[in-house]
């Protein structure tokens, strides 16, 4: 049986018990505040970084993790005999999974995979936990590439903000959508598709939020409660809400909070429910 190591980013917003449970290495942003640098779950948790944000003018900024960073790392597990999953955030809202391209082609190393999960936060997370059963079971990196970008395709999210803010100040949005959200009371709804945030649908008043992201579930159907995981950060009212639903259904599911990297954009009221799709 082949000795596999899943090595993942920040992004994934996977919680501790997880990672410990599936040993996986997670690889951190940073985050930049003018000259102070943070690595993302390390030198700063969120709500370190709110406090931050809440208290300067500085919006700030995140950065990929850089190919040096990956190659170290690589190196270290190559060297012990492991062969590598390595499953990144979207090539189209970071530079990181290019970075970790420029790792295994300084390598050579045919040992290595490395995946453009065209996702992010916990649409990555089921990717990772994914290859990381797959491990389990058995299979080899290669078969473990496969099924998951089987998988990635099928992966869809619907998520609620207090505000669209920040994500059009970090560019996750554009400024239009952003104003209509500001405006009226009008709540936009936003999924992850093709690897970026796109605009679902556009609702005014908590309650309209909620059934237009339970009626997308229903659409959509949940291939699997295994591939299910609520993700939340600070106060949004239809949270409890949100969870009572998944509940009453019997669906079992990982609960995450988003970390900073995330948070930068996400600000600090988001939650929504990331799912394989059944197809």
């Amino acid at each position: 049986m082949e000795k596999i190591k899943i090595i993942t980013d920040s992004t994934a917003d996977l919680p501790e018990y997880i990672l410990k449970k599936y040993d996986i290495e997670v690889l951190p942003l940073i985050i930049n505040f003018g000259e102070e640098s943070y690595r993302d779950g390390i030198d700063i948790d969120i709500y370190t970084l709110f406090n931050k944000m809440e208290n300067s003018s500085i919006f700030p900024a995140t950065a990929q993790v850089n190919p040096q960073v990956f190659l170290d790392c690589y190196s270290s597990y190559i060297k012990k005999g492991y062969k590598i999953i390595s499953i990144h955030l979207s090539s189209k809202m970071s530079g990181t999974y290019q970075s970790a391209c420029i790792a295994k082609e300084t390598l050579k190393s045919e040992d290595i995979v490395v995946i453009d999960s065209m996702n992010v936060t916990s649409g990555l997370g089921i990717q990772v936990i994914k290859a990381a059963k797959l491990k389990g079971a058995g299979l080899g990196i290669k078969e473990i590439e496969n099924e998951v970008k089987k998988i990635s395709p099928h992966i869809k999210s619907t998520l609620a903000f207090n505000s669209l803010d920040n994500l059009v100040r970090g560019g996750r949005l554009s400024k239009t959508a952003g104003v209509i959200g500001n405006i009226l009371g009008i709540k936009i709804i936003v999924e992850v598709k093709d690897g970026e945030m796109s605009v679902v649908d556009k609702v005014r008043g908590s309650k309209k939020v909620l059934r237009s992201m339970l009626t997308y579930l229903d659409q959509r159907g949940i291939k699997s409660a295994e591939d299910l995981i609520l993700l939340h950060v600070g106060e949004v009212d239809i949270l409890d809400s949100l969870r009572e639903n998944l509940n009453e259904k019997k669906l079992d599911f990982i609960e995450c909070e988003v970390g900073c990297t995330v948070g930068v954009h996400s600000g600090s009221g988001a939650c929504g429910v990331f799912f394989v799709e059944d197809y």
